[in-house]
């Protein structure tokens, strides 16, 4: 089963400073359907304005991932990190038993673009933690996280593993289900077909049921692929 989330049908807020996008219900946008999906509980692509930002803000038990596309985020934290993540880089922070955060743009002139994910920890008290890193230039198939850190991956408390992949046009692409598992794919650019649907900049698509996924893609495109638990 494929269910394909549309970028337009995303929750919508514009606060003036930040115009932001929901797939699953956060903040003021509820809806009942879409409380998250497997270990997945919010995908938001946040675009900041030059100079402005979150202020200090608490979290608690929540595994929170963070992946800059244009611009760079500078995170400052009750851990005492104070880091700027620039585009094309990944950053994780275990929230756990507690945790203070602002993110700030820390430009003058030039927008932040990015996707804010949070994902259900197996286990709750973890000890909070922070990373970040930058993988090789996008190609192929990238492994982002995993609960071992295998292979250069951050790790992330919870069965499941991210990748990121960046197809060519033309290129298809398979991905085998484990029996039980759920994927969700985000289409950070371009335009793919996933088993004959067609997903496009933006869109999201929560895959269920299925024992073999043929990715196609008729731009260049690149898309993040959630290997998830069980529900």
């Amino acid at each position: 089963m494929i269910y394909l989330r549309k970028a337009n049908d995303r929750g919508h807020a514009n606060h003036g400073w930040l115009d932001t996008w929901h797939s699953f219900s956060f903040a003021d946008y509820y809806d009942p359907n879409f409380m998250g999906f497997s270990a997945l509980r919010v995908i938001n692509e946040d675009v900041v304005d030059a100079g402005q930002g979150f202020g200090t803000h608490p979290h608690k038990d929540m595994e929170i991932l963070t992946y800059v596309l244009e611009g760079a985020v500078e995170h400052q934290d009750s851990m005492g990190n104070k880091e700027q993540v620039p585009a094309g880089e990944f950053q994780i922070m275990s929230a756990g038993t507690g945790i203070r955060h602002s993110e700030y743009n820390p430009n003058s002139d030039q927008r932040l673009r990015l996707y804010q994910i949070w994902i259900i920890p197996e286990r709750t008290g973890i000890t909070p933690r922070y990373e970040q890193r930058r993988f090789d230039a996008l190609q192929g198939r990238q492994l982002v996280l995993s609960p071992d850190a295998r292979d250069g991956s951050l790790k992330v408390y919870q069965d499941m593993e991210l990748w990121r992949w960046a197809l060519n046009n033309g290129e298809e692409s398979r991905f085998e289900v484990r029996e039980g598992r759920h994927v969700w794919i985000q289409v950070v650019k371009g335009e793919v077909t996933v088993n004959g649907t067609t997903a496009t900049t933006s869109d999201g698509l929560a895959i269920w049921d299925e024992q073999m996924l043929s990715v196609q893609a008729s731009q260049d495109s690149e898309i993040l692929l959630f290997d998830l638990p069980p529900v």
